[in-house]
């Protein structure tokens, strides 16, 4: 079947191509990132839900103050923050941790490039679901409980550094249409989808589109 063998050959050999193609720049962002703010160069962030509820460390380029996660959770400064950021399927606007190489990062999805290291590793495919923090995926299900069956099916497979939801609209999509566009995803996925996906990604990290 597609989705267990084929789909992981093109992960590898597409994951591999584009590591070479984007070493300059990932280079480039590395020094930029380093320049810019005090911390590490990827995202000290949790363990994102994979496959099968599995958790994994998602690499991401960090494109926020350093603990930026934990700080939105526990400091009071950021209760309000907080609240607006669950209730906006967990994404902000216009938020204050991003730093000014995060801003510009985020926005041509240069922070996602070092997830080609998750697929070769098999965590994650180059097409996919979205990959949710379990705090999310848990307070979201419950906000919308009428889509249980969608995460469980969009569950099932390896979340993708790029999908269906992210050339449909991107962060500007909410939490319960996000999950039902992953979960019809699921349902027609084939070679043919993926390609087509693959197709319109540049466009949408081009465009900037939707992005936050």
């Amino acid at each position: 079947m597609y989705h267990q063998y084929f789909k992981r050959l093109i992960d590898i050999v597409l994951a591999s191509i584009l590591l070479i193609i984007f070493f300059v720049p990932c280079v480039l962002v590395a020094i930029a990132i380093k320049l810019d703010s005090v911390g590490p160069i990827f995202a000290d962030t949790p363990e994102r839900v994979g496959q099968f509820n599995k958790h994994f460390r998602m690499f991401k380029f960090r494109s926020m103050i350093v603990n930026a996660h934990h700080i939105m959770r526990t400091d009071p400064t950021y209760a309000k923050l907080f609240e607006e950021f669950k209730n906006n399927s967990f994404k902000l606007n216009n938020d204050p941790r991003v730093t000014r190489v995060g801003r510009f990062i985020r926005k041509y999805s240069l922070d996602e490039v070092p997830q080609f290291i998750n697929v070769l590793r098999g965590e994650m495919s180059i097409v996919g679901p979205r990959a949710y923090y379990q705090d999310e995926l848990d307070h979201q299900s419950q906000k919308y409980s009428d889509v249980k069956s969608a995460v469980h099916k969009v569950l099932s497979v390896k979340p993708g550094i790029t999908g269906l939801w992210q050339v449909s609209g991107r962060s500007m999509v909410n939490f319960d249409r996000r999950i039902l566009i992953d979960a019809q995803y699921v349902d027609s996925m084939s070679f043919w989808s993926d390609l087509k996906i693959i197709f319109k990604t540049p466009f949408a990290m081009v465009s900037g589109r939707g992005a936050v």
